[in-house]
């Protein structure tokens, strides 16, 4: 991967967009509010970046590694975060509106109040994430790995949830009017004052 200094990222945010930056190491870089939307980023090393109110807005960060990364309040609607490493981020009211999360591993990351409406989750690795207060409406996260995720009070309106693993996890509280549990393992989950209406279990 290609380091830069903290003087070339500069000169490199500040060029023409979309920019190209497959293969990157921004591993620890200040990226705060930085632009870098319609960027290419396959492969780019984002380990402990520094991404908080970042624009990565339909960005392609495909095989990228944002492990520990801080993406507080970041925009990420319509990314392409597909097998993408999001372990122990920070996601914190990030929006990741209809953004691509397929296979992704984000083991014990923290999406507390994220925009995560419309979210392609399939086959997502969450263990242990925390996603309290998230709006994960409409979300496919069919077949993904939800093991001991605290869900209190997500909302998960019509989210697909077909054969998603779901032991242990904490939903009480969470909205999962018409959501799609076929196949769904629920053991020793919590679903204590969980709204429940038109869930399809079958």
């Amino acid at each position: 991967m290609t380091t830069l200094t903290s003087y070339q990222i500069y000169d490199l945010l500040n060029r023409p967009r979309p920019l190209w930056l497959v293969k990157i190491d921004l591993s620890s870089a200040h990226l705060a509010y930085a632009d870098l939307s319609d960027s290419n980023l396959t492969m780019a090393n984002l380990v402990r970046a520094d991404l908080i109110s970042a624009n990565l807005m339909r960005a392609n960060l495909h095989l990228a590694d944002l492990t520990r990364a801080n993406l507080f309040e970041a925009q990420l609607t319509s990314a392409n975060l597909t097998e993408a490493t999001l372990s122990w981020a920070n996601l914190t009211r990030a929006t990741m509106v209809k953004a691509d999360l397929f296979g992704a591993q984000m083991v014990e990351s923290v999406l507390s109040r994220a925009n995560m409406t419309k979210t392609n989750l399939r086959r997502a690795n969450l263990n242990g994430a925390v996603m309290t207060w998230t709006d994960l409406s409409k979300a496919d996260l069919s077949h993904a790995n939800l093991f001991k995720v605290d869900l209190s009070h997500a909302n998960l309106f019509q989210a697909n949830l077909t054969g998603a693993v779901l032991r242990g996890c904490n939903l009480s509280g969470a909205d999962l009017t018409e959501a799609v549990l076929t196949g769904a393992d629920l053991s020793d989950a919590n679903l204590d004052g969980a709204e429940m209406t038109r869930v399809e279990m079958n």
